[in-house]
């Protein structure tokens, strides 16, 4: 879980707006599509691993994975959530 301090601290690196927790459901999805191997990064590659976590852009169209605790803010590897869709 991400320090709540730290959360208001993050923005996405690409525009620099704000980023929130991503929701259980919305989580259960991803990693759904990652074991159907439909789901892929910014740059289209498949996304291996399970989301144990995720930081959602406040405009809801882009998902930065958290690996054990540490947020991935690489916008080659953000999710665009559009492919759930």
């Amino acid at each position: 879980m991400i320090d709540p301090g730290l959360l208001e601290l993050l923005v996405c690196p690409e525009n620099r707006t704000g980023l929130h927790l991503a929701e259980e459901s919305l989580v259960a999805r991803l990693n759904e599509a990652v074991a159907e191997g439909k789901l892929k990064n910014r740059v289209g590659q498949p996304v291996r691993s399970r989301v144990d976590e995720g930081l959602i852009r406040d405009d809801g169209t882009l998902l930065y994975p958290v690996v054990e605790g540490i947020p991935v803010l690489l916008i080659d590897e953000a999710i665009p959530l559009e492919q759930l869709e």
